[in-house]
């Protein structure tokens, strides 16, 4: 094992690899219920959706050690899956196994943008402050779904959105749950938000919201995951909301994933040469996501907390990995996580990726403002897609109005003729 991830050449050894993989997994462990419980919005069986995470973690943290020898973690990421439940499935028509297809077909896409010099082509032609409002709206569309899940927010016929009833049990375990996951996150308390699903769970059960009698002795049971696996529904596969699934995918997924990538192996782990070569192994695990029964996989930020224990190599991401598929044996008591105790990491979370913020240009309007468009109208419209849409359709429009049409790529014009020809095809049917 030493010889095959070539620990000493790095600098490091099996002990601290293993440490460091351990670190990174309960760094990342309540994706596990977190993501279960997004894909079940999206119909998906709580318990087929904790084992689709759980699998596709595990493939995705193999694929990038024997690939590119990098420490990542590669799980179902937070902001993908809210495009692919509440988006996609949402209000694009698709059930979720031609969701899932979707995802296939948008791994299809991103193995061919990450194996060839697409990548850098993209890269460089998106502005970069459309790339981070990107990162900023969906973390606010993220905090508001934490927000609903937690009975703070609530609909209103009136006003559409309106405070809860703060009298309710389900507000007040969420708010006390909210400060504690605020204090343990600001403390920097190692496993924070594992922890914080676990004190969160006993608190909601103080409040009569969750039953532990239901656990049982049957750990696992593929049951439910049998009609997931390989569902992929291709369907629909020749019409224009499915595409615009794909293509928003690998939109989203080409920006995080390269973002991600730039700050952990070129900057923490100072190895830009497994910089590539781990952009192709994320790609491959999207398709994996697809067949296996969720929402795609991307490079978390918690790989920050594998890289800081010492992890070098893919010994690293393998653990993480072995870790993953040892926790289906703890299935029982992870179904038991109430929304009370997932919707304060939400709301935590929507906040960190909104201060991706600081680095879009505001005191230039033509870049601004097509960055507060996708800012506030993927919350708004409650729609990831159509929220970047108005801004890749505004961004040309003030860049020629302001005689700038020299900053404007062919990529652009080409993304926001696609964009408003389908806003033009939906309100024709």
């Amino acid at each position: 094992m030493k010889g095959v991830f070539k620990l000493s050449e790095h600098g490091t050894s099996l002990k601290k690899e293993v440490i460091a993989g351990v670190t990174a997994f309960f760094s990342i462990v309540y994706i596990i219920a977190v993501n279960g419980s997004i894909l079940q919005d999206a119909g998906i069986p709580l318990e087929a959706g904790i084992i689709a995470t759980v699998l596709s973690s595990l493939i995705g943290c193999l694929l990038v050690a024997f690939v590119a020898n990098a420490p990542l973690i590669i799980v179902p990421g937070m902001g993908i899956n809210a495009l692919f439940t509440y988006t996609i499935v949402g209000t694009m028509g698709l059930d979720y196994k031609e969701a899932l297809a979707a995802v296939v077909v948008s791994g299809i896409l991103f193995v061919i943008v990450a194996f060839t010099k697409l990548s850098g082509i993209i890269s460089r032609a998106i502005p970069s402050s459309l790339k981070e409002s990107i990162s900023v709206g969906i973390g606010l569309f993220i905090a508001f779904i934490g927000l609903q899940k937690s009975g703070i927010i609530v609909g209103n016929p009136t006003n559409f959105v309106a405070l809860g009833n703060l009298a309710s049990p389900i507000v007040m375990a969420s708010i006390i749950n909210l400060i504690i996951t605020l204090f343990l996150f600001l403390k920097k308390v190692p496993g924070n938000f594992l922890i914080s699903i676990i004190l969160g769970t006993f608190v909601s059960y103080l409040f009569g919201l969750v039953d532990f009698s239901k656990t049982h002795t049957s750990f696992i049971s593929f049951a439910d995951y049998k009609n997931v696996f390989l569902s992929a529904d291709f369907g629909k596969i020749t019409t224009i909301p499915f595409w615009t699934a794909a293509f928003s995918l690998v939109l989203v997924l080409v920006f995080e994933n390269i973002g991600l990538l730039h700050s952990q192996v070129d900057g923490m782990l100072q190895a830009p040469e497994k910089n590539g070569k781990s952009l192709k192994a994320i790609s491959i695990s999207t398709i994996v996501c697809g067949l296996f029964g969720t929402s795609p996989s991307v490079s978390t930020v918690e790989t920050a907390a594998g890289i800081t224990a010492g992890g070098r190599t893919g010994l690293t991401s393998i653990i993480t990995g072995l870790l993953f598929l040892a926790s289906l044996f703890f299935m029982p008591f992870i179904k038991l996580v109430p929304a009370t105790a997932i919707a304060p990491i939400l709301i935590i979370i929507g906040g960190l990726m909104l201060t991706n913020i600081v680095n879009i240009d505001f005191t230039d309007f033509t870049e601004a403002f097509p960055a507060f468009l996708v800012i506030i109208m993927i919350p708004l419209t409650y729609s990831i897609v159509d929220g970047i849409a108005f801004g890749f359709i505004a961004y040309p429009l003030v860049k020629l109005f302001t005689n700038k049409k020299h900053q404007l790529s062919l990529s652009i014009y080409i993304i926001s003729i696609l964009f408003l020809t389908n806003f033009l095809l939906h309100s024709i049917g």
